[in-house]
């Protein structure tokens, strides 16, 4: 009798787990990406490649912006549900009484490299040589914006005295930089590798794609790509949050466990490109970029509020609490269950 009743119990639970899948795989969550072509945001791509979302229970669209700004407008204006993009945002946002909140952090370092243009060499040596200039970011008020103002004020360069330029992050930023149209650019990879991989005696002015450099420049570690949406979204889909938690920590756990060669197999050839040796070298270079948990370090989260609040007034006047901009209870619940480290 008693096992009779176990295996009533066991078979409706199975039923209504199955039914709680079926009611979250209907459920269709937009990520907007600040650039697919960007390394940065290649867990997001990858996630979606290898069927971590579909896995997960969630049938995820991804829609491609220039920049970050971009996707984070798609979000805020309700077009797209979440955004693959930088942390910095919701920092930024929070003063001015936007409340995001970044739930699974996929790059331990922000991969920003300051890169003078070819036709500049012998003219721009330092950052200070950029006052006057015209200087590309992947979209105006995009990270790499944020990150271009703050590096010029460390050096002693009025942000005011450059002219910013919004040259997307992948080809039109190899481009832009290729033909002159812009005299230095904030750009990632795979953009610097294949720009470097073209012209040997390539000037980069900072560069955080690794963790000493990142150290240099921020005097610690600095997160960068992340999921992360409207406060209340996460309240209201919290199982569709834990569900892309899961599909971001795996494909973390998959990155780290397979070879670059294996990682690019997988990635779409549009963002690939034609020159597959130069993708790979970039990749190489990036991999350690790429978190292994998920979680976002407080100590990171406290680096971007320092770094905002010397470049922007507003943040350094608002009483921001950093602990309401990221939470890590999906990544501890997505590490319980998976096993990863």
């Amino acid at each position: 009798m008693m096992a009779h009743l176990a295996r009533r119990l066991a078979t409706g639970l199975a039923a209504l787990m199955l039914m709680s899948g079926a009611a979250l795989a209907q459920q269709k969550v937009t990520i907007a990406i600040g650039g697919s072509s960007c390394l940065c945001y290649l867990p997001t791509v990858l996630a979606k490649q290898l069927g971590e979302f579909e896995r997960a229970g969630l049938n995820v669209e991804t829609v491609d912006f220039k920049g970050g700004s971009q996707s984070l407008t798609a979000v805020l204006g309700g077009s797209a549900d979440v955004v693959s993009g930088y942390f910095d945002h919701c920092v930024n946002l929070a003063a001015k009484n936007q409340h995001l909140q970044a739930f699974v952090v996929y790059d331990r370092y922000p991969g920003f490299a300051l890169v003078v243009s070819p036709k500049q060499t012998g003219v721009i040596k330092s950052i200070k040589d950029l006052a006057g200039k015209r200087i590309g970011v992947s979209a105006p008020g995009s990270s790499t914006d944020f990150f271009l103002k703050f590096i010029l004020k460390k050096n002693g360069v009025d942000p005011a005295m450059i002219g910013v330029i919004g040259i997307g992050l992948g080809s039109t930023a190899v481009a832009a930089m290729e033909q002159g149209s812009v005299d230095a650019a904030i750009m990632l990879d795979p953009a610097v590798t294949l720009l470097q991989g073209k012209n040997k005696d390539l000037v980069i002015l900072s560069d955080t794609r690794t963790q000493k450099d990142t150290l240099d420049v921020f005097n610690g570690e600095y997160p960068g790509g992340a999921l992360y949406t409207r406060t209340e979204w996460i309240e209201k889909n919290p199982a569709a949050v834990a569900a892309m938690t899961k599909a971001i920590v795996n494909t973390l756990k998959w990155i780290h466990s397979h070879t670059a060669e294996e990682i690019m197999a997988k990635m779409p050839p549009e963002l690939v490109g034609a020159d597959k040796a130069l993708y790979l070298a970039a990749l190489k270079n990036t991999i350690p970029m790429y978190s292994t948990t998920g979680r976002m370090d407080p100590k990171g989260a406290q680096a971007v509020l320092a770094v905002f609040a010397q470049s922007s007034p507003e943040v350094a006047k608002a009483n921001i609490d950093l602990s309401k901009t990221y939470t890590n209870r999906f990544v501890d619940q997505a590490l319980g269950t998976t096993g990863a480290k």
